[in-house]
């Protein structure tokens, strides 16, 4: 079939718009540090548009690829083997960022694992929960499951080990949207995570300020984070330095922006202001309406995914599609909590905004599986 006819443009127009809206966030936020890093100010616009260059070729090439593909067992096999074995070596051998061992160094640019571990988890579960169908109907939800769960949780718990939250609890929530999708109770999910929530608020947290007043959090990454999100402004001048900088940013910016390229904070006060936090730098110079503007086109493309889900007459192009929904929702919720001090900073880029070439190559990998199923769905309602 002719695909480029059954294009879905609502769902084409805003990636392009954010991704080469992306390139040049990227290189106002990140002018500075490339010349404190002795190169050229225009050294992460370069690579940033090169990694999304290679992202629409990604994007086409899934776009026009036979689905089918991505559901061949020995594929499926080996792109698993080749995870487990990123993860287990990661655990040895990978370069520290940020507290986190989570990536290879392979020249001039890194890769990250787990940013890919995504779109394998999506397209893997969506596969083994939809040849299970007949199972879940006679042999009930665990007895057919339990061997994806265990493997889902392993994968999870390799990404948790690096230390990676932020990475370990995207790739959970994925696979707990779609699990639910699969017919899990969704009762006793709420029950079981509702009360993993309020365990963390009622114990782990006031446990995360003891600790940190005792001064044992103090090499400690990823309890510096928590104790920055619990009293920045306490902090400010060590672990909340990040978080206060941002709502200066944030206080900065205002409606309208104090104009693009004229952000203070990205001039050595703001750590990670192309990726991280380049939703603050973004606010600070073109502020609140071309934030909400951006958080909308994204937005676009969430709801387009969910309701090409629902209308699919295919249980593993709806759980795809969940899934992307869910990893684009909870990794857009978690940078913006971040930035705005409502939840801890955990160090995950804002979609298709902020630097980087594995969340890129991620986001492109979903983007044209879900306009390959779009095109699907329209060129069979066409012709039926």
């Amino acid at each position: 079939m002719q695909k480029l006819k059954y294009l879905d443009y609502w769902l084409l127009v805003p990636y392009l718009v954010l991704s080469l809206f992306g390139i040049v966030m990227v290189y106002s936020a990140s002018a500075d540090i490339g010349s404190q890093n002795g190169g050229s100010p225009g050294s992460y616009l370069i690579k940033q548009a090169i990694y999304v260059l290679l992202g629409m070729i990604i994007v086409t090439f899934m776009f026009k690829m036979n689905l089918n593909k991505l559901r061949d067992k020995t594929i499926l096999k080996y792109a698993g083997y080749l995870a487990l074995a990123a993860l287990l070596l990661l655990l040895v051998r990978g370069q520290t960022i940020n507290g986190a061992a989570g990536w290879f160094r392979l020249g001039p640019i890194g890769i990250q694992p787990a940013e890919f571990v995504k779109f394998y988890l999506i397209v893997w579960l969506a596969n083994a929960i939809d040849q299970r169908q007949d199972e879940l109907m006679e042999d009930g939800w665990w007895a057919t499951m339990l061997r994806p769960v265990l493997i889902c949780f392993g994968i999870v718990f390799l990404i948790f080990l690096q230390p990676d939250l932020g990475g370990s609890t995207i790739n959970a929530a994925i696979v707990f949207v779609m699990l639910l999708a699969s017919g899990f109770n969704w009762h006793r999910a709420v029950a079981f995570f509702g009360g993993a929530f309020l365990l963390v608020v009622a114990v782990i947290f006031p446990l995360v300020v003891k600790v940190s007043e005792m001064g044992f959090a103090k090499n400690v990454y990823q309890l510096q984070r928590i104790v920055a999100f619990i009293n920045p402004f306490k902090h400010s001048q060590t672990v909340g330095q990040q978080l206060v900088n941002s709502y200066y940013a944030l206080s900065n910016g205002g409606v309208f922006g104090v104009g693009w390229g004229n952000s203070i904070q990205k001039t050595g006060y703001l750590p990670e202001p192309n990726t991280d936090f380049i939703m603050a730098i973004l606010a600070e110079e073109l502020g609140l309406i071309t934030a909400l503007a951006v958080i909308t086109l994204l937005f676009l493309i969430i709801v387009r995914t969910v309701l090409i889900g629902i209308r699919s007459g295919s249980a593993y192009q709806s759980l795809i599609c969940y899934g992307a929904a869910t990893y684009l929702t909870v990794q857009t919720l978690f940078n913006l909590g971040g930035v705005l001090g409502m939840l801890p900073i955990t160090g995950v880029t804002f979609p298709f905004i902020s630097y980087g070439g594995s969340s890129t190559w991620t986001l492109a990998l979903v983007m044209g599986v879900i306009l390959n199923i779009s095109a699907r769905q329209k060129h069979y309602r066409a012709t039926r």
